[in-house]
Order: structure tokens, then C-alpha cells, then sequence
């Protein structure tokens, strides 16, 4: 059964990107605008990955995190922020939170494929 990720942006081209990216390599997709939709989303379904943007309207991907780990049945749910942010404040925010990767844009496809293989046991 294929391994399922979430994919948290609110720019529905890098949505796509990735997601071609993920399912070309084998993986089931859900994808989310926000954080506060890809919370909607989290219903109790298995996801085994969640790649979120950090700068979003409504919820930002820090928060979002942040509620993510709050939750039972995702608290362990590995997660890479894919981003345009590079400082290390943002990066030590992201790490504290929860964030075991962390991705910035422009991104090269191979790049976060190695990222998600890494967090993903077969």
C-alpha cells in the first residue's frame, strides 16, 4: 500500500509540482491551502508525511506544526517545512516545533524526494 503525504500550500503550482514529484516516486497525495485546511483534512486517516510551506494565509506553516504534534494520532508524524525562509531563527522556530526537515525554494524535485525518503521507512 502506497505512503501517504500531505502537501501544505497556498500556491496551488507548487502543490502540483510536488505532488507529480511524490506520486511519480510512488506516493498517495492529499493536498491543502493553509494550515487550517490541511487540519480539516487530518481526520484520523493515516498520513505518514507532511510537507508544509511556512508563509500562508489564515494558519502559517509554524502553527500549523505547532497543532499538528498537539494531536494524538499525528503527534509523530515527521514533517518538512518546503520554504523560501532561511534564517536560522525561522529554522530554529520550525526545529522546536516539530520540523524534522527543512526545504528551501526554489527546490530541485530529487532534493526533497531524498528528504521524504529519509523520514519514511518502506
Amino acid at each position: 500500500m502506497a505512503k501517504t503525504i500531505m502537501i501544505v500550500d497556498d500556491s496551488a503550482s507548487l502543490r502540483q509540482v510536488v505532488s507529480i514529484a511524490l506520486k511519480g516516486a510512488g506516493y498517495d497525495t492529499i493536498e491543502a491551502c493553509d494550515g487550517r485546511d490541511a487540519l480539516s483534512k487530518l481526520n484520523g486517516g493515516k498520513v505518514h508525511l507532511i510537507i508544509s510551506d511556512v508563509n500562508m494565509p489564515n494558519m502559517d506553516g509554524i502553527s500549523f506544526l505547532k497543532e499538528v504534534k498537539r494531536h494524538p494520532g499525528y503527534k509523530f508524524t515527521p514533517v518538512i517545512m518546503l520554504t523560501t525562509e532561511s534564517q536560522a531563527e525561522k529554522k530554529a522556530e520550525g526545529q522546536a516545533a516539530g520540523a524534522k526537515a527543512w526545504v528551501v525554494k526554489p527546490f530541485q524535485p530529487q532534493q526533497m524526494l531524498a528528504a521524504v525518503s529519509k523520514l519514511i521507512m518502506p
